[in-house]
């Protein structure tokens, strides 16, 4: 029988992964899981805090490189790609993982926070993603991962520009696979529930919220890192061929309740 299932098919050895924003919380996860699955890494970061990432992954037994900048600065992005090609020759997966929330209520929102969040978290998305597309193309095989959000779905409070951002991701998850599916391409999303990370951890620490968001999650309990792992394996490997342009919660059922 023709293309009988395998467990194999989750493998991703020989592959190549960048992860943006990859050197801590979800995003060292992804890199994390990507490398156990058999990958090899580009990681970008803000600042020089690689040592747990590179640990991790070098002691798996894979390759990571990083590349430190700005990726809302075109330079930046370019450095990417030609770094990711001259180290490995080729680009199989993207997930774009690096991205920012500033909090203000809607009415003293500032306009500069707004532009900062758009740029990392929407513009930066597209800008790369469209430049690893070509290489994509070229190869006639690739998988891109967007990190969306549970405000991918709903409106959120004191967050405009995270929850317009996080629109914009599904929007272009869906856009991208209608164009890209036709060269073997698979672009879709991840949209993360309330994950115990750094940046959720004055969340937690208030306990009215805490038990507010509890009361809501039908699993009674806050998602961890080690919840998407699995995820972004499925959607990078050949087990998601036939998956794309979707938007993946994964969020402990908050969006059903």
């Amino acid at each position: 029988m023709e293309n009988k299932f395998s467990l194999d098919f989750f493998n991703l050895d020989g592959k190549v992964a960048i992860v943006t924003g990859g050197n801590t919380g979800l995003g060292m996860a992804y890199a994390e899981a990507l490398a156990k699955a058999g990958a090899d890494l580009l990681v970008t970061t803000f600042d020089d805090n690689i040592k747990e990432v590179k640990e991790i992954v070098e002691g798996i037994g894979r390759k990571i490189v990083f590349i430190k900048g700005d990726l809302t600065k075109a330079e930046c992005r370019e450095e990417v790609i030609s770094t990711c090609l001259k180290e490995y020759s080729k680009i199989d997966i993207l997930v774009n993982n690096a991205g920012t929330i500033r909090r203000a209520p809607l009415l003293e929102y500032k306009e500069e926070d707004w532009q900062a969040v758009m740029d990392i978290n929407l513009n930066a998305v597209y800008h790369l993603s469209q430049k690893v597309a070509k290489i994509m193309v070229e190869q006639k095989s690739g998988k891109i991962i967007n990190i969306a959000s549970m405000l991918s779905f709903q409106g959120g409070k004191f967050v405009p520009p995270y929850t317009a951002s996080k629109h914009g991701v599904a929007g272009l998850t869906k856009a991208f696979a209608n164009e890209l599916a036709a060269y073997n391409i698979q672009i879709n999303a991840i949209a993360p529930g309330y994950i115990e990370t750094a940046n959720t951890a004055p969340i937690r620490a208030d306990e009215n919220r805490n038990n507010e968001i509890l009361s809501r999650i039908p699993c009674e309990r806050w998602g961890k890192v080690q919840d998407l792992m699995g995820t972004v394996v499925f959607l990078a490997s050949k087990a998601s061929d036939y998956v794309n342009g979707h938007i993946l919660a994964v969020d402990g059922g908050w969006l059903v309740r």
